[in-house]
């Protein structure tokens, strides 16, 4: 068994959740500081950590802040960039 250290940037990684969140992914990186938000309906609270969890992961990677509002009353979440 041969055992060495590589760099971390050398590791490629992919999570299973950009594909199902991949249309909300895009649709969020054409978000505009102070302009529109998107709204998501979601079915349970799980979704919704699932949801935020693939938004800032992928926005931190993107180097932007996306913020996010749930409306438990409505079953919605919307996602937006403050200036």
């Amino acid at each position: 068994m041969e055992i060495k250290f590589v760099s971390r940037s050398k590791i490629n990684s992919s999570n299973k959740r950009n594909s199902k969140f991949k249309p909300l992914l895009e649709a969020i990186d054409k978000l505009k500081p102070g302009g529109q938000a998107l709204e998501v309906s979601y079915s349970n609270d799980r979704n919704v950590n699932s949801m935020r969890t693939a938004v800032y992961q992928h926005s931190r990677s993107k180097g932007v802040t996306v913020k996010s509002k749930k409306h438990p009353e409505i079953k919605k979440i919307h996602f937006y960039r403050e200036e």
